[in-house]
C-alpha cells in the first residue's frame, strides 16, 4: 500500500503532467500558473480522478459521494464526467463548456476534446453503453459519440459529427451521421486538426 507522501507526490507529478499536456494543445495558455487556476477542463479531470477513486470502492457511500462530487464539478466547471468513466493519461479538454462523458466510457491517453463534445449511451441496459476513445484521438467541438462504439487511436472526429459506428485507427469521422476516411485530406489538416475540426 502506497505511503501517504507517495500519494502526494503521485499526485504533484500527474498534475504537472497534464498542464504540460495542456500547454502543448492550447495555443492561449500563457503559463502554468494560469492554467491551474483557470482551466475548467483541468478542474472537471482532477476532480474527477478523485470522484473516481470513490467510485471504484463499490460501496454506497462512496458512490453516492463520488456523484455528489461530480455534480459539484460539473456546477463550476460545466463539464460532466461520471465518476465511473475510465480516464487515461495526459487527457485535455479545450474549453470544456458542456461537455459530458457517459459512465462506462473508456478515454485512452492524450486524447483530447473540445467544447460541446458527448460521449452517450443508447442503452437503458447496465452494459457497457458508452463509446471507447484510442489513444490520441482527437474529437472536435460538438461532436457527439453515441453509444458503444470504438474511436480507434490516432482518430480524429469532426466538429458537429455524429458517431454512431465504429471510427478505425488514424482515420477521420465527418458529418451527420458521420462518415469516415482513411487518414486526413490534406498534409495540412494532418499537422493541424483544428484547420477542420
Amino acid at each position: 500500500m502506497p505511503r501517504p507522501l507517495d500519494r502526494v507526490l503521485d499526485a504533484v507529478a500527474s498534475v504537472r503532467e497534464d498542464l504540460a499536456a495542456a500547454r502543448r494543445r492550447d495555443p492561449a495558455s500563457t503559463d502554468d500558473l494560469t492554467m491551474l487556476l483557470s482551466s475548467p477542463g483541468l478542474h472537471a479531470i482532477w476532480v474527477h480522478r478523485v470522484a473516481h477513486r470513490l467510485w471504484a470502492r463499490g460501496d454506497r457511500p462512496s458512490r453516492t459521494a463520488a456523484v455528489v462530487l461530480a455534480q459539484g464539478a460539473r456546477s463550476i466547471t460545466g463539464v460532466e464526467i461520471h465518476p465511473g468513466a475510465t480516464i487515461g493519461r495526459r487527457f485535455f479538454i479545450d474549453h470544456g463548456m458542456g461537455v459530458v462523458v457517459g459512465e462506462t466510457a473508456e478515454v485512452g491517453d492524450d486524447v483530447m476534446l473540445y467544447h460541446g463534445v458527448t460521449l452517450g449511451g443508447r442503452s437503458m441496459q447496465r452494459v457497457k453503453r458508452h463509446p471507447t476513445v484510442g489513444d490520441g484521438a482527437v474529437i472536435g467541438a460538438g461532436a457527439r459519440i453515441i453509444g458503444p462504439v470504438l474511436v480507434g487511436a490516432g482518430a480524429q472526429i469532426g466538429a458537429n459529427a455524429v458517431v454512431v459506428k465504429d471510427v478505425p485507427d488514424g482515420a477521420t469521422a465527418v458529418g451527420v451521421p458521420a462518415t469516415v476516411r482513411r487518414g486526413a485530406a490534406h498534409p495540412e489538416e494532418q499537422m493541424d486538426p483544428a484547420i477542420y475540426i
